[in-house]
């Protein structure tokens, strides 16, 4: 890893996993291709990911025996990779992550986010890099719980009411030390903890990322109702 031009602030590398296969959506496309407002959802996600300057290097994540993605004009940028990636989040995260190992510093920053999230404001990405550039650990975008929540038993019936007081809902990007969450998700694999996002291998190790309020327009497409309320938000300009 290079240790040259100490004197330099330290670099944003991004990352998207986008191996999945969107199960949960129904059919036989992954959602990450699917098209709303004119383009498929990773483009939507990757754009406002490239809206700023600030990240010299995108690496897509995608799945072996997946040609889509390197067929779509995205991966013409200059400033795309794409890499190939694994069978579960972590194992795509980290292949992106060894591909930026001879570019990166320790102290450089990492931004993941999700393929599946194409709303994703212009100035995001930049105003979360201005808010963590002192924080020691880092942090993701997420929103506090407004609804009253519950826990269900096996029955599906509700098995207690949990305060909501400190309870939010994460969102990506998510942003970390090029070294501490290479380290996080090595561990997680390690143990074999399937850690659904970045924040959840950091925290593993004993750290406790920031929480930075996020838009409720940075909607995660998981189901196929999500489609048209990200198409109306896009068109509408609340997303890239």
């Amino acid at each position: 890893m290079s240790t040259s031009a100490t004197d330099r602030e330290p670099a944003l590398w991004a990352v998207i996993p986008a191996a999945g296969a969107g199960r949960r959506m129904g059919g036989g496309e992954p959602k990450q291709y699917l098209r709303i407002a004119g383009r498929t959802v990773v483009e939507h996600a990757a754009g406002a990911v490239l809206a700023s300057a600030r990240v010299r290097l995108l690496v897509l994540a995608h799945h072996p025996d997946d040609a889509r993605l390197g067929c779509l004009p995205l991966a013409r940028d200059p400033r795309v990779a794409l890499v190939a990636g694994g069978a579960e989040r972590c194992d795509s995260v980290l292949a992106a992550l060894a591909h930026l190992r001879p570019l990166a510093r320790d102290d450089d920053w990492v931004l993941v986010h999700d393929a599946a999230r194409p709303c994703l404001p212009h100035t995001a990405v930049d105003e979360l890099l201005t808010l963590l550039a002192d924080d020691p650990v880092g942090g993701i975008l997420a929103l506090p719980v407004t609804d009253t929540v519950k826990r269900a038993d096996a029955a599906q019936r509700v098995a207690a009411t949990l305060p909501r007081e400190h309870i939010w809902r994460a969102q990506t990007p998510q942003v970390f030390r090029f070294a501490l969450l290479w380290r996080a998700l090595q561990a997680a694999r390690e143990r074999g903890q399937a850690v659904t996002d970045d924040c959840m291998a950091v925290e593993a190790l004993g750290l406790q990322p920031r929480l930075v309020a996020g838009s409720p327009a940075n909607i995660k497409i998981t189901y196929p109702q999500d489609l048209p309320l990200a198409a109306w938000t896009l068109e509408r300009g609340g997303g890239p």
